[in-house]
């Protein structure tokens, strides 16, 4: 058994990253400023966005997608129930009804075909999940809502550096990316909004700074200019610069950790083919590079004669960590007490989120990490 404990996930901050974050510290000038104008230009570079703008975290993001879209009671969001409760929660919360959209059972994305039979005169809106690090096939979801009229807007948490048929997501449409500890970049907390739509990347700005017409740095608050106008009601989503200056240091380093999780992701294949009740996830055909932010994969509940929580607990007794991404929302109690009437009508999102679990997967692992896990794996089933 291992003798230190092996979390499922474990950020990657240098000490230059250490050294830069302290002199913003320093500097006398904390909140949004040079360095986050210099991030969101710089993210906007990396993934060939028209435009970006740094916010407190994806679900900020989305929050203010709801807001700029005016989306609220009557209008209805299609969406995975097979993703992080957040996004689900702001569609609530503004009003309007989320509609779960099956996934794919092995990729866990959804699909043109899942998709078109729940669009109604109400959807306003379809949120594709990049799910895991892959690419969710997104010219077909397009083509589709082009149809009717409707906005597409990707959830692209999972996906800094993920590709589309050779283009990094973010370069075309409108995407929401997260930055959260977890994340193959991170900013301590934080997410940015990326769109090819000037007009709404400008109330975008506005919304998540009080509708202000300009942000903290442009009002030059030590020198204490005339306060600007408020445009219309807003929010508090700005990015500071602490956390900026922490995300250009990574962003640099973004190609990297992906290529070394890409390397990891290959040995657990390679590992884990010989273990019948291990079901990886399979990856789309239009992802032409995948960015292994998760390593998930299924337990096979009937072969190993036992089911998922019994053996992450039994991973855990052992020192490796792993994690749940995710438990699918309409499974959450909430959500089970107000909308009964979604269980038993998303077969593979509820078979993948009773099975559904997340191996170690980080830049700072090893290969002897990986095949220390697998051996792991293989001693909990055996036993």
């Amino acid at each position: 058994m291992r003798k230190q404990f092996l979390p499922f996930s474990q950020p990657s901050i240098s000490e230059e990253e250490i050294a830069a974050v302290a002199d913003v510290l320093r500097s006398g000038w904390i909140t949004t400023g040079t360095n986050t104008i210099l991030f969101e230009f710089a993210f906007s570079c990396y993934c060939e966005a028209n435009g970006s703008v740094a916010l407190t975290s994806a679900t900020a993001g989305l929050h203010l997608l709801l807001t700029a879209m005016d989306i609220g009671p009557g209008d209805e969001v299609i969406t995975p129930s097979m993703t992080w409760v957040s996004t689900v929660n702001m569609i609530v919360l503004a009003g309007a009804t989320p509609v779960f959209v099956d996934v794919d059972g092995d990729t866990l994305t959804i699909t043109p075909e899942t998709i078109e039979p729940l669009l109604t005169d109400k959807t306003r809106l379809i949120l594709p999940v990049h799910f895991a690090g892959g690419a969710a096939d997104m010219d077909g979801i397009h083509q589709l809502a082009r149809k009717r009229g409707i906005t597409v807007v990707e959830d692209a948490a999972h996906a800094a550096g993920t590709e589309y048929k050779g283009q990094k997501i973010g370069s075309k449409g409108t995407s929401i990316f997260s930055f959260h500890p977890i994340k193959n970049m991170t900013t301590g907390e934080g997410g940015m909004f990326c769109s090819d739509d000037e007009e709404l990347l400008q109330t975008i700005r506005a919304l998540k700074f009080h509708g202000l017409s300009v942000d903290a740095h442009d009002r030059n608050q030590q020198g204490r200019l005339p306060q600007a106008e408020v445009l219309q009601p807003g929010f508090k989503y700005n990015m500071t610069d602490i956390a900026a200056v922490l995300g250009l240091g990574q962003l640099t380093r973004l190609d990297h950790f992906i290529d070394k999780r890409t390397r990891l992701a290959e040995r657990y294949l390679e590992q884990l083919s010989e273990i019948e009740e291990i079901l990886p996830l399979t990856t789309t055909k239009e992802t032409s590079r995948h960015a292994w932010h998760l390593f998930i994969v299924r337990l096979d509940t009937e072969k190993a004669k036992m089911d998922r929580d019994v053996f992450m607990d039994m991973l855990k007794q052992r020192n490796i960590g792993t994690g749940l991404h995710f438990r699918a929302v309409h499974e959450q109690r909430y959500y089970r007490t107000t909308m009964p009437q979604v269980t038993g009508t998303l077969p593979e999102t509820e078979w993948n989120s009773n099975r559904i679990c997340s191996l170690p997967l980080f830049p700072s692992m090893t290969m002897d990490d990986v095949d220390n896990v697998v051996a792991t794996i293989k001693e909990v089933l055996a036993a």
